[in-house]
């Protein structure tokens, strides 16, 4: 009778052990699912704060650029057309910005900002 309940036991520690290695290998693939899971969530999340990022900061950002691009020619334009003027040798606008071009100069030979 001993050796009967022997043998039983062995074979449910051995049916337990091998229910334990099935468990543990669902387990893992539930673990693999999961991640993967987390890991398209992320993505998700990561396409969806670029484009807010797009669209409330680059493409403003963008057109405040070509704007001041577009005003920056205007401003070259007038100013290359000083020489022109009759009253260039007594303009206060050149006057000033060749004093801001002096002083912008000797903050760079400095190696200070302005």
């Amino acid at each position: 009778m001993t050796e009967w309940l022997n043998w039983l036991l062995g074979l449910l520690t051995l049916a337990a052990g091998g229910g334990w290695f099935f468990d543990k290998k669902r387990h893992r693939q539930e673990v693999r699912g999961i991640k993967a899971e987390n890991e398209k969530k992320d993505m998700d999340l990561a396409k969806m704060y670029v484009d807010e990022f797009k669209t409330n900061i680059a493409d403003p950002l963008r057109r405040e650029v070509r704007g001041l691009k577009k005003e920056v020619k205007n401003l070259n334009n007038a100013i290359g057309k000083i020489q022109e003027c009759p009253h260039a040798g007594e303009c206060p606008v050149y006057d000033e910005l060749q004093k801001q071009q002096a002083d912008d100069d000797r903050i760079e030979r400095e190696g200070g900002e302005p």
